[in-house]
């Protein structure tokens, strides 16, 4: 089901201020940013290797991610695993009987197809399936 680990997500309060670290300190590749209104955020992607960050900036004092600075600070928000046919996961993970947030696919960034299982299924990790658009 699983093809690999598409990317690490982490929560961040600007992307501005933590892109630099990241793309001239760390030396990763800085891909661009892109808005996903849908989930209220803004999103950089950078890469080294096959292994993808995304960043995550709110767009909304009352979006997801927003919430999540608000509790916890900035840090790792989710791990987002790659899967060829995202409806048959989601099938799949609830006939296991794992709690999914989103029962269909939804949009995600750079046109993927996305799902998050719930942390309570996933001992405390919020869990994303991403199929890519390409």
């Amino acid at each position: 089901m699983l093809t690999k680990i598409n990317h690490m997500g982490v929560a961040v309060n600007s992307l501005a201020e933590t892109i630099p670290f990241y793309r001239d300190q760390l030396g990763m590749a800085f891909k661009g940013t892109e808005e996903v209104e849908e989930q209220q955020v803004r999103v950089a992607f950078l890469e080294i290797g096959e292994s993808k960050i995304e960043l995550l900036e709110p767009t909304s004092a009352d979006s997801p991610i927003a919430k999540f600075l608000e509790k916890n600070g900035p840090g790792i928000h989710h791990v987002a695993y790659e899967v060829t046919d995202i409806v048959a996961a989601i099938a799949k993970l609830e006939s296991d009987g794992a709690r999914m947030i989103d029962k269909t696919p939804r949009k995600g960034a750079h046109g993927a197809r996305i799902a998050f299982v719930h942390p309570k299924s996933s001992n405390g990790v919020l869990t994303e399936l991403c199929q890519s658009s390409h």
